[in-house]
């Protein structure tokens, strides 16, 4: 059981794309990275910024990445709105009041 979980883990964590790496660029990028780049470039209408940061980490990994900041994003606004997250959510998107 513990061997499955450590190689989901790995799979989410441990995946780097090389591709649209520079030349001698030897940092990788980690999922959040990658996740916060993407969203950024997304808002922005930015197609290369959105190209270079999805090959940074499989595509499971970025969906995960995006799913967290989504919800961190849901959260801290929740907060600093003092209403629910569903409400904040539901407001994001355009959505009537439940």
């Amino acid at each position: 059981m513990l061997g499955r979980t450590r190689k989901v883990w790995d799979g989410w964590f441990g995946t780097r794309r090389t591709e649209g790496k520079a030349e001698g660029d030897t940092r990788s990028h980690n999922l959040f990275e990658a996740a916060a780049a993407y969203v950024s470039a997304c808002a922005d209408d930015d197609q290369e910024g959105i190209d270079e940061a999805a090959g940074w980490v499989s595509p499971e990994a970025l969906s995960f990445g995006v799913n967290e900041l989504a919800c961190r994003a849901v959260v801290a606004l929740a907060r600093e709105r003092g209403e629910s997250p569903r409400d904040v959510a539901r407001a994001l998107l355009g959505l009537p009041a439940v």
